[in-house]
């Protein structure tokens, strides 16, 4: 039982090729490209829209040198939002949902804001390590917490988008494996738990959205700290 419950997060392979490679590109290619159209289509005004918005929601309140990094992160939200949508849909695989690629990506982006950081204002950013004020026998014990509060962001970012997308896609195995599993003792109470599995399904597509954009939000504010 436990094997088969969590054998939907193992990438499947094809001749022993890891397909996790391609369902990253798929959701790429789902996007639609620009056309030479004067008037766009419905879902390229509908793509435009959410992206020219969401990139104002992010950097409105970022400094212009954080601005550069617009198209990174723009790219980066659509990125995490496309798969965590798509691993919803029945017999897709979620590559959010490894903790390895989720860390490949907040990682390296973590370890950039900072180095940003240390090169424009390189007194600025050491100054974070010792608050101003701190008594004296106090020193080591807070510049060794602000290092490993620092050191912890990569590490909190991949684990948490981990976690919240895994737990869904738990409840929802549970719960459909319940519906079918009651149906012949009492159909009442599969019609309850599949109405259950309804919202929960709801509520793991908004939880799905609102994950990419924590993620993005809190490498902005990591930005934001260094510019």
């Amino acid at each position: 039982m436990t094997m088969d419950l969590f054998s939907q997060f193992a990438s499947s392979t094809s001749l022993g090729i890891p397909l996790i490679l391609l369902a990253m590109l798929v959701p790429w290619l789902l996007f639609p490209s620009h056309s030479t159209r004067w008037v766009s289509n419905r879902l390229l005004t509908s793509q435009n829209w959410f992206l020219i918005t969401f990139t104002k929601q992010i950097f409105l309140p970022l400094n212009s040198p954080a601005h550069k990094w617009a198209f990174l992160l723009t790219s980066l939200m659509a990125f995490l939002l496309s798969m965590n949508l798509l691993g919803l849909l029945p017999y897709t695989f979620t590559p959010t949902t490894q903790l390895s690629i989720n860390l490949g990506l907040a990682l390296p982006l973590w370890l950039a804001t900072v180095l940003v950081g240390f090169r424009n204002q390189f007194n600025h950013s050491l100054a974070h390590f010792l608050p101003e004020g701190t008594p004296t026998p106090l020193i080591p014990v807070l510049i060794m917490i602000e290092t490993i509060s620092l050191f912890i962001r990569p590490l909190a970012l991949g684990v948490r988008l981990t976690a919240n997308l895994t737990a869904g896609h738990l409840l929802i195995h549970l719960i459909s494996s319940a519906v079918s599993a009651i149906f012949s003792l009492s159909p009442t109470a599969s019609l309850l738990t599949f109405a259950v599995l309804i919202l929960l399904t709801i509520l793991e597509i908004a939880v799905a959205m609102i994950q990419a954009y924590v993620f993005v939000l809190l490498l902005s504010l990591y930005l934001q700290e260094n510019t």
